[in-house]
C-alpha cells in the first residue's frame, strides 16, 4: 500500500452504505487513510461492533493495521441511518442480486435509496459503488429527483479483486460515470485521494463496462475448463499442453488454467448481462454451462475411476471461493459437496480460513477419515499433502498432472 504521507485532505464527509463488507469497508479504510472523515453504515450489528474494535469481519490482507490506526479517529462504523444526513458524499455499495428465479432484481438498489430518503440532504454527492443491471443509475436519479432532493447521482464501479484491495485501491483507474460535469468533477475529486488516473464514461457506458469485464474472466475461465476437460477425455495432461503453449508465446499466454470458476459476482454478472439482452447472450450461456458444470464432471471422473463411491467417504480439500479466502460465497465446492453427499458414501469438508462453516473438520481428520480427496480450492496448504488415498485435483495444485 502507498505511504499516505503528505496526502491532502478534504473537508467532505463521507459515508458507506453497506460499508463493512468486502468493497465497502476497504474503500471507507483506504478514504480514512488518505485524511477522509468516513462514516461506515451496515445493517449487520456484529460486523459493526467488530470493526468498531479495530478487527475486520473477513481476510483481507493488508488492512488490518489501517482500521487499526483510524477507527475511532477518522473512521467509526454505526447501524443508525441518520449518518448519513451528517455527510457530504454518499457511496452505497449494494448492488443488483440475483432472484430466485435467477433473474436480476434491479429495484432493489432504488428501494435501498428510497429508504434513505429521510436522511438525503440537499447538496449532496450519491455515488453508486457496486455492479449494478444496467439502466439502475437513471432509475436512482429518478428516484431522487422524485423526492425533490437536490443531490447529484454518479456511477464508480468497483474494480478490485479480493485479497488484493489494499493494492489495487491506489493503483487502478478509477471510472467515474455522471450526467452533471459537476458530480462527475466532485466523484472525481474524491477518488483522486486514491488513484492518479481518472476514465469519465456516461453512467450506461460505466454499467456495461462493469458487467463487461466480469463476464470477460469468467467466458475466459470457461474456454480453460473446456479445453481442460477435452483434453481430460483423451486421457492427456491439459497442464503440459497449457504450459507448452504459453512458453514464451504471448498470443496463448492469457490462457487460464482449470478451476472452479465461482464467487459472488462472476456468474451474477453473466446472468445479469444475459437478461439485459434478452437472454440472447450464447457465450455467457455457454459459459455457465460449462463453469456449473465442471463440479457434476470432476464427480463422474469419481465414479468411472473409483471401485464403488457409494461406499467410499471423500474429503473435499477448500471450501473458499478461490485460493487463499474465507470467503465461501457462491463457492462451487458446496455444489460439489451437495453432488457428492448424493453419490459417495460420506463427505468431509475442510478449510485453512473459512471459520463460518460449523460442518468443516481439520484436515488431519479429513486426511485420516477419507477414502479419496478432492481439491476444491487452491490454498497453498494443499500443494505437498501427504496421503496415498486417490486425489482428484482439477486444479493441479499438487502439479502431479494426474488426470481424472
Amino acid at each position: 500500500m502507498p505511504d499516505a504521507a503528505g496526502q491532502p485532505g478534504t473537508d467532505e464527509r463521507v459515508a458507506i452504505v453497506g460499508g463493512c463488507g468486502r468493497v465497502g469497508l476497504p474503500l471507507g479504510i483506504a478514504l480514512a487513510d488518505r485524511g477522509i472523515d468516513v462514516t461506515l453504515l451496515d445493517l449487520n450489528e456484529r460486523a459493526v461492533a467488530t470493526v468498531n474494535d479495530g478487527r475486520l469481519p473477513f481476510d483481507e490482507p493488508g488492512a488490518d493495521p489501517v482500521l487499526r490506526a483510524h477507527i475511532g479517529g477518522r473512521l467509526r462504523a454505526t447501524t443508525d441511518p441518520g449518518a448519513v444526513s451528517k455527510a457530504d458524499i454518499v457511496i452505497i455499495v449494494i448492488g443488483t442480486p440475483v432472484d430466485e428465479h435467477l433473474n436480476p432484481n434491479p429495484e432493489i438498489v432504488a428501494a435501498t435509496v428510497d429508504e434513505l430518503g429521510p436522511h438525503l440532504v440537499d447538496g449532496q454527492c450519491l455515488i453508486l459503488r457496486s455492479t449494478i443491471y444496467p439502466g439502475v443509475t437513471a432509475l436512482v436519479e429518478r428516484v431522487v429527483a422524485a423526492m425533490g432532493r437536490d443531490v447529484g447521482v454518479a456511477f464508480c464501479p468497483e474494480r478490485i479483486a479480493e485479497g488484493r484491495a489494499m493494492t489495487e485501491l491506489y493503483s487502478l483507474p478509477q471510472i467515474v460515470a455522471a450526467r452533471d460535469p459537476e458530480v462527475a468533477a466532485r466523484a472525481e475529486g474524491l477518488f483522486r485521494h486514491l488513484t492518479e488516473k481518472v476514465i469519465h464514461l456516461s453512467p450506461e457506458e460505466a454499467e456495461l463496462a462493469k458487467l463487461f469485464t466480469n463476464t470477460w474472466r469468467y467466458i475466459r475461465f470457461a474456454i480453460g475448463n473446456q479445453l481442460y476437460t477435452i483434453a481430460n477425455d483423451a486421457g492427456l495432461d491439459f497442464e503440459r499442453i497449457r504450459s507448452a503453449m504459453s512458453d514464451d508465446y504471448p498470443r496463448a499466454a492469457d490462457l487460464p488454467a482449470a478451476g472452479f470458476a465461482a464467487g459472488p459476482c462472476l456468474l451474477k454478472d453473466t446472468m445479469q448481462l444475459a437478461a439485459f439482452n434478452n437472454n440472447s447472450f450464447t457465450l455467457g450461456h455457454a459459459a455457465m454451462t460449462v463453469n456449473e458444470g465442471l463440479p457434476l464432471y470432476v464427480v463422474a471422473r469419481m465414479e468411472d475411476r473409483l471401485d464403488d463411491l457409494r461406499d467410499l467417504t471423500v474429503g473435499v480439500l477448500g471450501m473458499g471461493f478461490k485460493a487463499g479466502s474465507d470467503d465461501t460465497r457462491e463457492s462451487l465446492s458446496y455444489k460439489l459437496k451437495r453432488i457428492l453427499r448424493f453419490k459417495a458414501g460420506a463427505v468431509l469438508c475442510t478449510d485453512p480460513y473459512v471459520t463460518t462453516d460449523p460442518d468443516l473438520v481439520p484436515l488431519e481428520e479429513v486426511l485420516e477419515r477419507a477414502d479419496s480427496l478432492v481439491i476444491g480450492a487452491p490454498h497453498d496448504e494443499y500443494r505437498k499433502l501427504d496421503t496415498t488415498v486417490p486425489v482428484f485435483d482439477v486444479w493441479n495444485v499438487m502439479g502431479t498432472g494426474v488426470l481424472l
